[in-house]
C-alpha cells in the first residue's frame, strides 16, 4: 500500500515536462537512510558510485590499427556468437524489419552481433588516429538502469553486460546509450518461445570486457593481444591518474573522464576529440566521440530509473524460469 501511494504520489509530479531537482525527488523517495533498501539497481541509479570500479585507459598514440585486439576479441567469444533461426517470424506490427548480421559476420568495419570492437580512423592535424570503440562501461549506464527486462546489469568491478538468456531485444538499451552501442541479432533468444511475433526481435550484444574471463582471474583479450600496451586496465582511481599525468605531461586529450557522468573506458588522444569526431564516419554500428552530457542526471530519468528497478528485478526472475522451462524442454525432459 506505501509502495502504491509513492508511485502514485510520484507519478502525479513528475508530468513530462516538470522539472525537479534531484535533492528534492530523494526527499521525496526517502532515500538516503532507506537507499539500502532499494534495489541493486536503482541504488546505482540513484546514488553515487563507491569505488571498486576497474577502468581501462587507450592511448591512442600507441595504436597502430593493427586489429589484434578486434581478432582477439572474435576469437575469445566466438562461442557466445548467435546462431539465428530461419526464417524469421513476421513481426508486429507488421512491416517490423529483422535486423540480421549473420551473412555479414566478418564485416569488420563497425560493431555488430559478431564484431564487439573495431577500429575507427581519423586523419587530424597532418596525422592518422586509430581509436579502438567498444562499450564505454558508463558508471552510471542508462542501458542497465532503464533495462525493462533487468537483462543488462553493472557489476560491482565496473563491467556493464548484457545477459543474452533474458534479453527480449527490444533495443531500450540502445535506445537509452549515448553511443547506440549494442546491436541487435534477429531470429534467436527467448522471444522466439514466449512470443515470436510480439517480442522485440531478437537479442543485444556488446563488449562485457570479457566478463568470463576476468572471473576466471584473466584480463580482457584485447588487453592481453594488444602488441602495443594501447591499453592498460586498472582501478578506477589509478587509470584516472594516471590518464591526468600522462594528458598534463605530453599535451593530450581525455574523453570518458566525465562523458555520460563518467565511464570505466578513457581515451587520451594526441589530437582534440572534437577534431577526431569531426574525421571519423559516424552512423549504426559506428560511435561519434562528442562531448555527452550525464543522460541519468535529468530528475524524471533518474525517478524513472528507480521505480523501474523493482519491476525490472521481478522480471528478470520470471525470464530467467522461463530460459529454464524452454532448456528443460529442448532437452526432451517431458516433466516439464
Amino acid at each position: 500500500m506505501a509502495c502504491n501511494l509513492l508511485i502514485r504520489g510520484m507519478l502525479n509530479t513528475l508530468k513530462p515536462q516538470s522539472r525537479i531537482t534531484r535533492r528534492a525527488l530523494f526527499k521525496a523517495l526517502g532515500i538516503g537512510g532507506a537507499a539500502a533498501l532499494l534495489p541493486e539497481r536503482a541504488r546505482a541509479a540513484a546514488l553515487p558510485d563507491t569505488g571498486g570500479e576497474q577502468a581501462t585507459l587507450l592511448d591512442l598514440t600507441r595504436c597502430v590499427g593493427c586489429e589484434a585486439c578486434a581478432d582477439a576479441c572474435r576469437e575469445a567469444n566466438a562461442a557466445r556468437f548467435p546462431e539465428p533461426r530461419k526464417p524469421f517470424p513476421q513481426m508486429l506490427p507488421s512491416g517490423t524489419k529483422p535486423e540480421d548480421f549473420s551473412d555479414r559476420r566478418a564485416d569488420t568495419s563497425r560493431l555488430t552481433p559478431y564484431n564487439w570492437l573495431f577500429i575507427q580512423r581519423a586523419q587530424a592535424q597532418g596525422r592518422e588516429v586509430f581509436i579502438p570503440r567498444r562499450c564505454m562501461h558508463c558508471q552510471n549506464p542508462p542501458c542497465a538502469a532503464l533495462c525493462p527486462w533487468g537483462a543488462a546489469s553493472k557489476y560491482p568491478g565496473g563491467t556493464v553486460a548484457i545477459d543474452a538468456d533474458i534479453c527480449l531485444g527490444g533495443a531500450k538499451c540502445r535506445d537509452a546509450c549515448p553511443w547506440a552501442i549494442p546491436q541487435r541479432q534477429s531470429g534467436v533468444g527467448l522471444y522466439l518461445d514466449l512470443a515470436p511475433r510480439l517480442g522485440g526481435n531478437g537479442v543485444m550484444f556488446k563488449c562485457d570486457r570479457c566478463k568470463d574471463r576476468v572471473a576466471a582471474g584473466g584480463t580482457p583479450a584485447c588487453v592481453e593481444a594488444c602488441p602495443n600496451g594501447v591499453q592498460v586496465i586498472g582501478p578506477r582511481p589509478e587509470i584516472e591518474a594516471l590518464a591526468r599525468e600522462k594528458a598534463r605531461t605530453t599535451g593530450g586529450h581525455l574523453y570518458g573522464l566525465d562523458e555520460n557522468g563518467g565511464t570505466n573506458t578513457i581515451y587520451l588522444s594526441p589530437v582534440p576529440f572534437e577534431l577526431l569526431d569531426a574525421g571519423i564516419e559516424k552512423g549504426p554500428g559506428k560511435p561519434h566521440l562528442a562531448s555527452v552530457a550525464d543522460s541519468m542526471a535529468p530528475s524524471n530519468r533518474l525517478a524513472w530509473a528507480v521505480l523501474l528497478a523493482p519491476l525490472a528485478g521481478a522480471a528478470s526472475v520470471f525470464l530467467r524460469g522461463a530460459r529454464a522451462v524452454v532448456r528443460r524442454k529442448e532437452g526432451g525432459d517431458e516433466r516439464v
